[in-house]
């Protein structure tokens, strides 16, 4: 338990490292004389670079000893986090931004890590448990910006994530077991064989499509709220936007107890249900512009729907190839943050043109094309199994 609280722990610190900018956005900007699309380029390139991370970090666990990986990544992550706590221009903060959101990717290392180490019958549990920790992080990361922004200023949340990167990472150097389990493979065939394991598992295709979808609906909405919520009506402060993390937190939650659900062999009617749920939360974060109750019940719904996806993907996906679970988590959580950088740019951009509604439209018409996916995806898997019940 105290390994898996730990993994958690540091699974929320680095991903937070990506986030911090997003209740800042609208005061970066100002700072900066930036337009709010320019902004948002901060946002999309933090998830870009973690998603090249992704496919040429994370296999690194499949070949080199995890802890030394797992340690050196840390201490990367941090010096970007001290570049970004020191930029005075957007290329330089850039520079930072790009430098930690790469080598953030550790916690894409310690998610199947924790899933090897974890006994079959709990897999799921355990995985949801981390995973719990992931997108706390990146929810309260906007809570705690926030609160930091106002304290000082938006350096302030750079200097202070630094400091805790690395005490979190003489913990990991001290609690963390070895672990080595090369591949047969030389690092350009490992890169390479992502795209073999995505030729040979269909649930690999649609999974990681799905991780797509979803994860592009929630920086949909994070990368926009900062600017909904800091001009008229609301006109909230840094602080008073960053705790609106909160509301997507009560969703994280979820995550244990959909990692249980999928244990137990009901991952399809989970996935249908949740891009159900994140259908209905668009249509309740559509009255944002004029009521908070409406806008904090979507933001919980969204966040909680989109756990409750995620974790079915990883629990599926983890099942294919015990051997190559950091392939396949690299190669799902590339497409996955790939759909993030989408959704921020495509946020800042629509919210530049059409205000919140062109925010809630975008939201929302990718809901839609999530729910006639999975559809699709549930009825093959029913004819499947009508011709093969035995499978």
């Amino acid at each position: 338990p105290l390994l898996v609280l730990l993994m958690a722990t540091t699974t929320g610190l680095v991903v937070a490292s990506n986030y911090y900018a997003q209740p800042l956005l609208h005061t970066i900007a100002d700072q900066l004389s930036l337009s709010y699309a320019k902004a948002g380029i901060i946002v999309t390139t933090a998830q870009a670079s973690y998603a090249v991370g992704l496919i040429l970090l994370v296999p690194l666990g499949d070949l080199v000893e995890r802890r030394r990986l797992i340690v050196i990544m840390m201490l990367l992550a941090m010096v970007g986090l001290l570049v970004s706590a020191s930029a005075r221009s957007l290329p330089m903060l850039l520079a930072g931004t790009a430098m930690t959101g790469a080598f953030s990717v550790v916690a894409q290392v310690l998610v199947p890590f924790a899933a090897t180490l974890a006994p079959l019958e709990t897999r799921g549990k355990v995985v949801g448990t981390v995973m719990s920790g992931l997108l706390l992080g990146i929810l309260l990361a906007r809570t705690v910006a926030g609160a930091l922004s106002t304290l000082g200023d938006w350096h302030t949340v750079y200097w202070v994530a630094a400091a805790l990167m690395l005490l979190n990472t003489l913990a990991l150097w001290r609690l963390l077991p070895r672990y080595h389990q090369p591949a047969s493979l030389h690092y350009g065939q490992l890169i390479t064989s992502i795209i073999g394991l995505f030729a040979r598992h269909k649930v690999y295709r649609q999974r990681s499509v799905l991780g797509f979808l979803g994860f592009a609906m929630f920086s949909v909405l994070w990368t926009s709220l900062a600017f909904l919520l800091s001009a008229e009506p609301w006109s909230f402060n840094d602080a008073t936007i960053g705790l609106f993390g909160l509301a997507g937190a009560a969703g994280a939650l979820s995550a244990r107890h959909a990692g249980v659900l999928a244990d137990r062999g009901h991952g399809h009617r989970l996935t249908i249900a949740g891009i159900v749920i994140l259908l209905l939360s668009w249509g309740l974060l559509g009255l944002g512009g004029t009521s908070l109750i409406a806008l904090l019940a979507g933001i919980v719904l969204l966040d909680l729907a989109l756990q409750a996806v995620h974790i079915t993907n990883m629990n599926m996906v983890f099942s294919l190839d015990e051997s190559a679970r950091n392939r396949l988590n690299s190669g799902y959580m590339f497409l996955y943050f790939l759909g993030g950088a989408f959704g921020s740019l495509a946020s800042a951009a629509a919210y530049d043109e059409h205000g919140w509604s062109g925010v809630v439209m975008l939201g929302a018409g990718l809901a839609v094309v999530a729910l006639l996916y999975s559809g699709l995806m549930l009825a093959e898997a029913r004819r499947q199994h009508s011709r093969h019940p035995e499978s």
